[in-house]
């Protein structure tokens, strides 16, 4: 059923009573429309009214696409979470992108907190350890930081822009074409209920008349109601011709958009590759961040574990030569022996390169004797592999029973 809708104003109509008037009209058919499709759809759902059935394949094809819709949505706003923990944060970004803005450059919480330790390093004094080694840890940070923004906009670009695409795109195109295709559907099962009752309507009217109990002139007008439902039959046939002509119409362009999902889950497998790959790199990057770190903290005085009046304690027993073969500063390897007891074996945990000739590199897995020497820093120990001797970091170990 279509409805005109004209323009109503009162000027063109000669007088606003009139435009009143037509507009009430309007809003009365609107009504009915509205009342037509609640009764059909309680007699559809009673088992009372006909109703066109779409074939096996295509409702699987709508299946399918109801779970993709469904499960992309969850997969996107998890997705979101993930890259933005901050639900202000999102919010603000989702209100920038409909003003259609560009939304300002966030710094991330990495950065954010290389700042600070920087800043509390020139505070405390950079020629501290303590500042020395806030300065090191913040410049790592800092580059923590910068490789997570990088990994954000990768992924939002590769991963959450196309998913956004579908839902906002393709799927409200199919979800267009579907509620026009149940218009016409309810039309096209309305054009054949009206064809049966003028049928039915049609038997009736031409049931032959006793002419012994009726009249001649009841006689002529059952023969003129007959012949108007027969006009009602041709028109309701043709009208039910337009309606199934425009539903199969429209069921095709539904269907070629459906079978559209599949290349939607290719397009979202090539996106979640990618997505991947940009997890890799991200947590690769920030692996050897750490290592980078865990070396330079190797190579940094530990002073936490001494306050200055225990250094100065120590420091007098080795001013006189009454100390172990370790310096203070440099450890003489070759006059270091292993003890009767008291060695252990230990796994390397990281890849380390020596930084002078009294330390021993390391590669990551593989097996070492360590044991430890009086005076010694409690940092390090000392390594054996093979001929092989030297210094190394106890945070590249795991010491095994």
């Amino acid at each position: 059923m279509v409805i005109h809708y004209h323009d109503f104003h009162g000027d063109k109509y000669g007088g606003g009573r009139k435009g009143c008037q037509l507009t009430t009209t309007w809003c009365v058919c609107v009504c009915v429309c509205v009342r037509a499709r609640l009764l059909q759809f309680t007699e559809e759902k009673l088992g009372q009214a006909e109703k066109t059935e779409l074939d096996a394949h295509f409702e699987n094809l709508m299946s399918r696409a109801d779970c993709t819709k469904n499960w992309t949505e969850k997969i996107y706003r998890q997705t979101e979470v993930l890259l933005q923990p901050n639900p202000s944060a999102r919010i603000e970004e989702f209100l920038y992108e409909k003003l259609d803005r560009k939304a300002p450059s966030r710094i991330t919480n990495g950065e954010l907190l290389g700042q600070y330790m920087q800043d509390a390093a020139r505070e405390f004094g950079p020629g501290t350890p303590y500042g020395r080694t806030l300065t090191t840890v913040g410049e790592c940070e800092g580059r923590l930081g910068a490789a997570e923004r990088d990994f954000l906009l990768t992924s939002t670009i590769s991963f959450l822009t196309p998913l956004r695409n579908f839902l906002e795109g393709d799927w409200k195109t199919i979800s267009k074409e579907r509620r026009l295709l149940e218009n016409l559907r309810l039309d096209l099962d309305a054009c054949k209920t009206r064809l049966k009752k003028a049928k039915l309507a049609e038997a009736k009217a031409a049931m032959a008349p006793d002419f012994q109990e009726t009249r001649p002139r009841n006689y002529v007008l059952s023969a003129s109601a007959s012949a108007l439902w027969s006009e009602e039959v041709a028109k309701a046939e043709h009208e039910l011709r337009v309606a199934q002509t425009e539903f199969d119409r429209q069921a095709e362009v539904t269907r070629l958009l459906l079978e559209g999902i599949s290349s939607t889950h290719v397009n979202h497998l090539r996106c979640l590759h990618e997505f991947v790959e940009a997890q890799a790199a991200f947590y690769k990057q920030c692996h050897l961040h750490m290592q980078e770190l865990q070396k330079e903290l190797g190579r940094l005085p530990n002073a936490f574990t001494l306050n200055p009046s225990q250094s100065v304690a120590a420091a007098g027993p080795a001013a006189e030569g009454l100390g172990s073969p370790v310096e203070k500063d440099t450890l003489q390897i070759e006059e270091v022996q292993a003890p009767a007891t008291g060695t252990r074996k230990a796994k390397v945990l990281y890849d380390y390169d020596a930084a002078d000739s009294s330390e021993l590199s390391l590669l990551a897995d593989e097996l070492i004797t360590v044991y430890t020497v009086p005076g010694m820093d409690s940092d390090w120990l000392v390594g054996e592999r093979g001929n092989q001797k030297g210094k190394v970091p106890v945070t590249y170990l795991e010491l095994l029973s």
